[in-house]
């Protein structure tokens, strides 16, 4: 942690005050760690047991990943990823209840010289991350810890209440968030006004992706991230808040990657996708029961891992084509 903040370039601007805690916020921020652990666990128990569906994904994603593994370390690891997901939940609750002295009490951060050199470049600068640790809370740390503007990447929730619920979490302490639609234009401003861009690049979409290696499979990874370091010259620093011995979080910051240039653009984009996709293939390694398994991530290429999912879709098609015959 940072014993001098005056001299440090980026803790230079305004936080906005998420304003005065109720009595009961003030009771929840003070709940003991190992409280909200106990329950987070108790509850990643309930939905492993009640959500067949997720975690029948979690097993075969971790089967596919590491053929190696017996199947009793493969359940093993599956109602750790569920107990995870639990935890990440209650700490999440337990964070809108934090103040910014709250949040840097309770993260340590490893690397932060690694942010601070990138950003005297003054090109901007786009950290990656993924769906791993407590992803969430490690944002809202790192704008306590920044104190400058910071940029996050979010897909919308259908469910209004919640998406506006939760975007009030994410954005109480400085963070903007903008809708991944159509979302590189701004991004791109952003950086070119040498601000900083948050993106998680573990999951993606067909039509803004490229196909790299992950876990010795081919997948879809999205390119935004390569793309805006190729046009816009910003650097770009891996980052992760994980959780270590004690379930205490720690903030990581990794080395910023030298990316590849060449005047091939499509090869540059699939170099420099894949190499990001190796930085979060070695975390997720580190801490393979903190990753977000229930995702169908590879179902572009190896749908037979999600037949389900297909069977359903296609239903849904024909649904659909019947009211259209009706009409």
């Amino acid at each position: 942690m940072m014993a001098d903040k005056e001299d440090k370039q980026f803790r230079n601007g305004p936080i906005r005050s998420p304003g005065k805690n109720t009595a009961f916020q003030t009771l929840a921020a003070h709940i003991p760690s190992g409280h909200i652990v106990c329950f987070g666990k108790l509850l990643g128990r309930l939905i492993y047991l009640l959500d067949i569906p997720h975690r029948r994904i979690v097993r075969r994603n971790l089967r596919f990943a590491y053929p190696d593994w017996p199947q009793e370390h493969i359940q093993a690891i599956s109602e750790r990823t569920f107990q995870n997901i639990g935890i990440t939940i209650t700490e999440i609750f337990q964070a809108a209840s934090f103040s910014c002295d709250d949040l840097l009490g309770k993260i340590s951060i490893r690397g932060e010289g690694h942010i601070e050199n990138a950003l005297k470049l003054n090109r901007g600068l786009i950290l990656v991350s993924a769906h791993l640790g407590n992803w969430e809370v490690g944002l809202q740390f790192l704008s306590c810890y920044m104190q400058m503007p910071i940029t996050g990447v979010a897909k919308r929730i259908r469910y209004e209440p919640l998406n506006r619920r939760l975007n009030a979490l994410r954005t109480r302490f400085g963070l903007k968030i903008i809708n991944k639609k159509g979302a590189l234009p701004q991004m791109r401003q952003a950086l070119r006004r040498g601000e900083v861009m948050g993106l998680l690049i573990d999951q993606s979409k067909r039509s803004e992706s490229v196909d790299v290696r992950f876990f010795g499979h081919t997948v879809t990874a999205p390119s935004a991230a390569a793309m805006l370091a190729l046009r816009c010259k910003s650097p770009v620093v891996p980052i992760f808040c994980v959780r270590e011995a004690g379930y205490k979080l720690a903030f990581y910051a990794e080395p910023p990657l030298e990316i590849k240039r060449t005047h091939d653009l499509r090869s540059d984009l699939a170099t420099n996708t894949q190499m990001m996709t190796d930085i979060i293939e070695k975390m997720i390694r580190k801490y393979p029961d903190q990753w977000l398994w229930l995702h169908k991530r590879w179902k572009k290429h190896y749908p037979h891992l999600y037949p389900e999912f297909f069977a359903r879709r296609q239903r849904r098609k024909e649904r659909e084509r019947r009211e259209i015959l009706k009409r």
